[in-house]
């Protein structure tokens, strides 16, 4: 039998209580840090030399230059045709349903003329290169390299370059189609703190690419902080997180099965349920305690369950509401009869899923809209990957002469109020009339 915490609104701590659940330490361990703070110097000085070496250590393959470390295009174009039919098809109809929503993102350049002529803008242009690390090995994340790929050759990134570790040679045909159908540009088979070290310093064979984005370990995530401000990085992302509120329409065993998709991600995944409903939470726990020897990976889901889940009773929707804002899920699935009017109350959600029939899962892979999401309660700031993430914005100013004459004399008084005179002549020498 689960043990799964159950919460109501009405104790007294039941904030205490629900801020003990979700806290998360993402930090690295010491070890962790120091390993890949090597790694990176490493990387930085020696190039093509380091990765080669780490290749070899951790992922035990067999190579002596980087030329056996690229895989071509046409490899993946190859993956692409031998893969089984009904996969080939849903990897394909996944992607036109992620570019056709993707494409409604894209932002382009505008700009407006004032009265005096003074012409001011915003210009849009993508990222030159991007890097997309991809998990590899006997874990096969397609879909990942759809979410990551796709939004980045919307927005008009000119290369886009993936590292995918492969462990003993082991190079997994699914991954490298999804490749194929993104538009991926070039393909190395290298992964952990290295890959990310060379995507963001560049070596005699990687260029350096401007944005590093994709899922990985904790050595991976750890080296993606590290080397954000030589490049820019998509997040840090926790576990994954799932938030369902049902009104106790739902059938139990659809909600059960939902929070299972997220437990089984791995032990530190995060599951809730709420309901106004006490019955409700009763029934969906019976559901839990009898699909759970049902799954494949029923060890995971058991420990995520009983260490980080909770089924929280509300005294009605509208507080539900309220807790969904406070907890600021990755993932927020509305079971209940308006899922519209409740989505326009919450404020702060990765995804928002809505009605009885939308399972979390469906954006995973094939909804269309992103599923690299915040998490950690990271969406009270922050946004799903996008095309935007990929796009970069200048100021246009374009000041005319009349223009100059009255935002000079105004940029003077600023400027000399801060002591800076060399700000204030620059605007100054403009001025028909010196002040």
């Amino acid at each position: 039998m689960i043990d799964i915490k159950k919460l109501t609104t009405q104790d007294s701590d039941f904030q205490q209580q629900l801020g003990a659940l979700l806290a998360w330490d993402a930090s690295s361990d010491m070890a962790v840090v120091d390993t890949v703070r090597a790694i990176l110097a490493d990387v930085k000085d020696r190039g093509n030399e380091a990765v080669l070496e780490y290749s070899r250590r951790f992922d035990r393959v067999e190579a002596t230059s980087m030329a056996d470390l690229e895989l071509p295009i046409a490899r993946a174009e190859q993956a692409l045709a031998s893969i089984p039919s009904e996969q080939r098809d849903a990897l394909e109809a996944a992607a036109g349903r992620v570019r056709a929503y993707h494409e409604h993102q894209k932002q382009d350049s505008w700009t407006y003329t004032e009265a005096d002529g003074t012409v001011l803008g915003q210009q849009v242009t993508p990222l030159d290169r991007a890097g997309l690390y991809v998990p590899g090995g006997k874990a096969a994340y397609p879909s990942s390299v759809l979410m990551n790929a796709i939004p980045a050759k919307v927005a008009g990134v000119s290369e886009l370059i993936m590292v995918v570790p492969t462990p003993n040679g082991e190079v997994n045909d699914l991954v490298l189609a999804a490749a194929a159908i993104s538009g991926v540009d070039r393909i190395f088979a290298i992964g952990g703190a290295q890959a990310v070290a060379a995507l963001a310093y560049g070596t005699e064979s990687i260029p350096q690419v401007d944005k590093i984005v994709g899922p990985g370990n904790i050595y991976v995530a750890t080296a993606k902080g590290m080397v954000f401000g030589a490049v820019g990085i998509d997040m840090i992302a926790g576990p994954s997180e799932i938030l369902v509120v049902c009104d106790g329409q739902t059938d139990p065993e659809w909600i059960a099965m939902d929070l299972f998709s997220q437990a089984e991600h791995d032990e530190d995944a995060q599951s809730i349920l709420i309901s106004q409903d006490s019955a409700f939470l009763q029934e969906v726990e019976v559901a839990i305690q009898r699909l759970l020897p049902t799954m494949e990976r029923a060890g995971i889901i058991e420990t995520s369950l009983s260490d980080r889940a909770a089924l929280i009773q509300v005294k009605d929707l509208g507080e539900a509401v309220e807790v969904v804002n406070f907890i600021a899920p990755e993932h927020l699935e509305l079971s209940v009869e308006d899922p519209m009017t409740m989505a326009k109350k919450v404020k702060h959600a990765g995804a928002i899923f809505m009605g009885r029939y939308t399972a979390e899962a469906l954006g995973d892979y094939c909804a269309g809209p992103n599923h690299v999401l915040p998490t950690s309660r990271t969406s009270r700031f922050s946004s799903p990957l996008g095309v935007y993430d990929f796009q970069k914005r200048s100021s246009l100013i374009q000041v005319s002469e009349q223009g100059a004459q009255t935002m000079g004399r105004l940029a003077s008084v600023l400027a000399r109020g801060e002591g800076l005179t060399a700000h204030a002549r620059s605007a100054e020498f403009r001025l028909k009339d010196l002040l």
